[in-house]
């Protein structure tokens, strides 16, 4: 009797137990792949392997709670792709999307489908097979975003195509697995395709219909609105099987509808997260089920089929992003973003060769094709996207100078610094950061606006709700008054706000938007590991949240001895330079110095190189115009550790300010990353964080 069997046993007669495992492996494997230095998918699928038919033989795919929850995650994983696809950047290149979605759409879709055609596939299933390589996941997104390039016209068109090829795959699916459920008949394909038509008028008109007055009715009920979301999710995808479409086209016109209607904010994030942390692992879990890795490997390695599959979508996607880039005249760097970005396949990808599968249009070898395609393809596009990006990036760079450009023009302008409070005697030092920072070249002197924010969650005690929230008031209307008191002495212009809201962060945020502040300014917490990762932290909640800059102060001193800053910089982008502004501006109060310092990667040319220190040179005293009278100097230290370089100039200065590029990941807000927290508990000096909106 092989050792599992009694697990398999016991797993077999209680859904609870395989319910707590699959949930454990979701939680537990993703950070294990992440130290791996692998992708969440790869862990998911080999947790599935493992405790697979073909290994441990814990958990078949055929049981109802694990075929009941991967259904959940697969809809799940198509709704959240059209809940997350920015539609106003897609309305501001609508057509060169929709001509780049038609070209790496068709193409891969002939391609692949006269492979299976030549490899004895019935029609169907080469078409469906086709359909597979004709969509894209666009995993190099977060690159994008880490380096400020979402406004670029190519990324934009690579992404706004995603919603051509994703529909246009899924409504071939639609109809692939009708087809294959009846008579191959022309009465029956345009019944399915009016089918499809009126459903997908139905629901996107209903959602749109009834959404926008619930959100109306419910903008402070964010319960509500959540299983209000969650209910349109199950409805579109049962209301899609009753109309005889397949349940994730439902998903994702039921996404896309409700992006219309669902304004950015904590229910949206509440949505995405659910089925990020809970549903789409274990359908990726389940994928990992059906995955025989003897049979796997023998694919990859011994069968011209897999390869050709490979060859043929690389081919097909690079045909027609360099087709695109010659009509409307891109350079070649552009031409690798578009690409890059629509070569990954995953979402739609993976989500239609699981129902093929299911169904017997494809069979073992074209599931293990398909798994290898995945693997590979979503290791080299963000590959390809790592290096195209950076020279869009320097390309953009080359006309940005420390006079012109800049979202905040941090230099030439007071500004309203927004500061929640909630010990005033200790954030002196914030508050007299806060008075260097709001000063600018007019005449207007800026506005410090300490807020403290009131929740009636935290107020309750017990049935004395009433008493504990005017207690808590009270005590809020005592740290403004103290707020009031400090900045009086410091001479330092101050408007106290005080706002009630069910969530601390939120309600931040809103007062950011509403008085329109240029930052946020808080304090370094330190809370322990556990607890944060457990319960979260409210400066991480405040960066996802708030509409404008974040800068998050770690002070050691009076921020008046802080006359010697640090800057590093990775690449010259807008970015940069609203860190390095930021800097002038303390610089320019203090009379204080800046070092530039810049550690190349590894892999940039000595052109690359010189590019960056020309750049760089641009923003000292008397370049271009430069009126500012501060001492800046460029150190470059090529061929060293970034972290280790940091450490080592740090040493020689009095702060240091920071860059963390907010971006999202599978839909979840993701910071910088662990270096940057231990680089930042192992600095010994003063450190400031500037973090850019995710919005």
């Amino acid at each position: 009797m092989p050792p599992s069997s009694g697990m398999a046993a016991f797993l077999h007669g209680s859904p609870l137990a395989v319910f707590a495992l699959l949930l454990s492996l979701s939680v537990l494997v993703p950070p294990l792949a992440r130290w791996l230095r692998l992708p969440d998918l790869v862990g998911l699928l080999a947790a599935g392997v493992l405790i697979g038919p073909h290994a441990l033989g814990w958990l078949q795919t055929e049981g109802p709670t694990v075929g009941l929850l991967s259904d959940i995650g697969v809809i799940y994983l198509l709704f959240i792709a059209g809940l997350e696809i920015d539609l106003a950047e897609f309305a501001r290149i609508r057509q060169r999307s929709f001509q780049f979605g038609l070209l790496t759409f068709s193409l891969p879709l002939l391609g692949g489908a006269g492979l299976a055609l030549a490899y004895g596939y019935a029609p169907l299933s080469a078409v469906l097979l086709g359909s597979v390589l004709a969509s894209h996941t666009p995993l190099g997104y977060p690159i994008v975003r880490s380096y400020g390039a979402v406004g670029e016209e190519s990324v934009v068109v690579a992404i706004g195509g995603t919603i051509f090829t994703d529909l246009a795959a899924l409504l071939l699916l639609a109809l692939c697995m009708g087809l294959s459920r009846g008579e191959l008949s022309a009465p029956a394909v345009a019944l399915l395709l009016g089918k499809v038509a009126l459903f997908a008028l139905l629901l996107v008109g209903t959602i749109t219909q009834l959404g926008t007055g619930l959100v109306r009715r419910s903008v402070n009920n964010d319960s509500q609105l959540f299983v209000a979301v969650l209910l349109t999710l199950f409805v579109a995808g049962l209301g899609a099987e009753l109309a005889g479409v397949e349940k994730i086209v439902g998903a994702f016109l039921a996404g896309l509808a409700v992006n219309r209607v669902l304004p950015e904010g904590r229910v949206k994030e509440q949505v995405v997260f659910v089925g990020a942390a809970l549903f789409i692992p274990i359908f990726f879990i389940d994928l990992g089920l059906l995955l025989n890795l003897p049979t796997f490997f023998s694919t990859i390695l011994g069968s011209p089929f897999a390869i050709a599959l490979i060859a043929t979508l690389i081919t097909t996607k690079g045909l027609a992003a360099l087709w695109a880039g010659r009509i409307y005249r891109y350079n070649s760097t552009q031409v690798l973003t578009l690409w890059s970005l629509s070569l990954p396949q995953v979402a739609a990808t993976l989500a239609a060769t699981f129902v093929g599968f299911r169904a017997g249009l494809f069979d073992a070898a074209v599931l293990n094709s398909v798994l290898a395609m995945m693997v590979v393809t979503a290791t080299l596009g963000p590959a390809l996207t790592a290096q195209a990006i950076p020279r869009l990036a320097q390309a953009t760079a080359a006309s940005l100078t420390a006079e012109g450009a800049g979202r905040l023009a941090l230099v030439r302008r007071s500004l309203r610094v927004l500061l929640p409070v909630s010990n005033p005697s200790s954030e002196a030092r914030l508050f007299a950061l806060a008075g260097l920072l709001i000063g600018g070249s007019s005449e207007d002197p800026g506005l410090v606006l300490p807020l403290a924010v009131v929740s009636p969650r935290q107020a309750e005690a017990g049935h004395a709700s009433p008493l504990a929230m005017a207690a808590s008031l009270a005590r809020a209307r005592e740290l403004l008054q103290s707020a009031s008191s400090i900045a009086e002495a410091d001479q330092v212009p101050c408007q106290p706000l005080l706002r009630v809201d069910s969530d601390v962060a939120a309600g931040i945020a809103r007062v950011a938007m509403e008085q329109a502040s240029d930052l946020v300014l808080m304090g370094l917490a330190r809370p322990g590991r556990f607890g944060q990762w457990l319960f979260g932290d409210l400066v991480e909640a405040t960066c996802r949240q708030v509409s404008c800059p974040v800068v998050v102060a770690g002070l050691r001193r009076d921020p008046a001895s802080l006359k010697r800053l640090l800057v590093p910089i990775k690449d010259v982008t807008a970015g940069a330079l609203e860190q390095f502004q930021l800097a002038e501006r303390l610089a320019a109060a203090l009379g204080g110095s800046i070092t530039l310092l810049h550690v190349p990667d590894l892999g940039q040319s000595s052109q690359q190189r010189a590019e960056v220190e020309a750049q760089l040179a641009r923003w000292q005293p008397g370049a271009e115009g430069q009126a500012v009278s501060v001492a800046i100097k460029v150190d470059i230290r090529p061929d060293q550790n970034i972290e280790t370089s940091i450490e080592d100039a740090a040493r020689s200065h009095d702060l240091v300010i920071l860059r963390s590029q907010r971006r999202l990941v599978a839909g979840l807000p993701i910071p910088a990353g662990g270096r940057m927290g231990g680089l930042m508990r192992r600095l010994s000096i003063s450190v400031l964080v500037i973090s850019d909106p995710l919005h």
